[in-house]
């Protein structure tokens, strides 16, 4: 989109969004609530995708699993449950997120409800860094993702309060459709059915495909060969000219990956996604400057402060935060500043799709050129929610409903509370 045309979309929406906020005045937060739905689903047959990838915890004979063998289900029907965190303020608008993972709704009701009442909904910068400075363990873990399920919800109530979707507020929007590659997560290895799949999500439009190796250090030679022969397998099914990365959670040490680099460094893997724990930063610099494979991860950053440290020591290529647990849209914006100066890709892990999708729409394509689909995951995950953001041909269309266009669908709730502990 040229920046002219950009400026007519941007400008309106702003001085709309100005006289808004200068004939309503302040939105006070009133109650910050977890909405706790409940429903049933149906489950049509299939094959069960419960296939692993490999675990940190793998390196121990104890808590290693035997090889998967993938099976089929019948059709039926399952409960389904999700928490949705709720903003309202005194002045009417109310803001709207999830589904929440409980670990950060629990932070949000303990810890942050008490802090948020009283305060200007409006105020985002301001309300993130006091909610960052007002405990100690801040900094990281699930206090973050506390931080990070606020911060996504009162987007979304500044959203519905000047009547535009978040991208716009970010600056955007840089496209109308953003490109989506699929991730395979749970969908087996075992060579035919990884064929079969690969060729199906290629049909599908998907921009490319992200598989999880299987095995790590405590599965020997055998399980190094089978991570060698997957990528192999994957790139013969799909052709030379299609992306294919590949996914080792934490589950490697560097000599493993330097063996495994070497041996598939001429299938020209698009990446390979965190071989080793975060913690391990000169594990990343060596592995990238040893392979022409790029290296990613960030996933598990918690803030900005991470993002540059491994982009300042040349440790990624790839910055993969997650607006779910690195601080939200505001962190998640200042990580793709940090990238775009070093020339680095952000492209979001795929917790959830929303607020991943409004950032990628506000930002260059040069800075974040895709988002990631969780296959297995997003066939269901927005079950309660009457617009689910599902690719069609590979991309996505921005929506054009203010904030990030969530809205529960009153027909497969069958109960509703909001959800206390302690």
């Amino acid at each position: 989109m040229r920046r002219r045309d950009l400026l007519l979309t941007a400008v309106p929406a702003l001085l709309h969004a100005q006289e808004k906020a200068r004939s309503n005045g302040p939105a006070t937060i009133r109650a910050v609530e977890m909405i706790r739905v409940e429903g049933r689903r149906k489950i049509e047959a299939g094959d069960v995708k419960g296939q692993f990838q490999v675990n940190p915890l793998h390196v121990y004979a104890e808590h290693r699993p035997a090889e998967y063998k993938e099976r089929t289900r019948p059709a039926g029907e399952a409960r389904a449950t999700a928490l949705y965190l709720r903003i309202t303020t005194n002045e009417g608008p109310e803001g709207l997120y999830g589904p929440i993972d409980l670990e950060a709704a629990i932070v949000v009701h303990q810890q942050l409800r008490p802090f948020l009442i009283g305060k200007d909904a409006l105020a985002g910068e301001t309300l993130w860094d006091k909610m960052y400075r007002s405990n100690r363990h801040s900094r990281s873990s699930h206090f973050m993702m506390g931080i990070s399920a606020v911060d996504n919800a009162l987007w979304d109530l500044r959203g519905r309060y000047f009547s535009t979707p978040v991208y716009r507020l970010l600056g955007g929007p840089t496209r109308k459709q953003v490109d989506v590659y699929g991730s395979c997560l749970g969908h087996s290895v075992e060579p035919e059915r990884m064929r079969v799949t690969a060729a199906e999500f290629k049909k599908q439009g998907f921009r490319g495909q992200k598989w999880f190796t299987p095995a790590g250090p405590g599965d020997g030679p055998a399980g190094l060969q089978k991570n060698v022969d997957m990528v192999r397998i994957l790139r013969e099914t799909v052709g030379a000219d299609y992306d294919l990365m590949f996914d080792a959670f934490m589950g490697w040490d560097y000599n493993y990956a330097i063996q495994w680099a070497k041996q598939v460094e001429q299938y020209r893997p698009r990446w390979i996604e965190e071989p080793f724990h975060v913690d391990k930063l000169e594990s990343f610099v060596n592995l990238r400057r040893a392979t022409s494979i790029p290296v990613a991860t960030g996933e598990h950053f918690y803030g900005r402060f991470e993002a540059m440290r491994y982009l300042q020591a040349g440790a990624i290529s790839v910055v993969q935060a997650d607006p779910e647990w690195c601080g939200g849209v505001s962190e998640l914006m200042k990580i793709c500043h940090i990238a775009s100066s070093l020339d680095a890709h952000v492209i979001p892990h795929g917790h959830n799709v929303h607020t991943a999708l409004h950032v990628i729409a506000s930002q260059s394509p040069m800075t974040c050129p895709l988002l990631e689909y969780l296959i297995s995951k997003m066939s269901s995950y927005y079950f309660f929610e009457t617009w689910d953001p599902k690719p069609v041909n590979g991309v996505i269309t921005l929506p054009e409903t203010p904030g990030f266009g969530i809205v529960l669908d009153d027909a497969k709730i069958e109960k509703r509370t909001v959800a206390t502990w302690g």
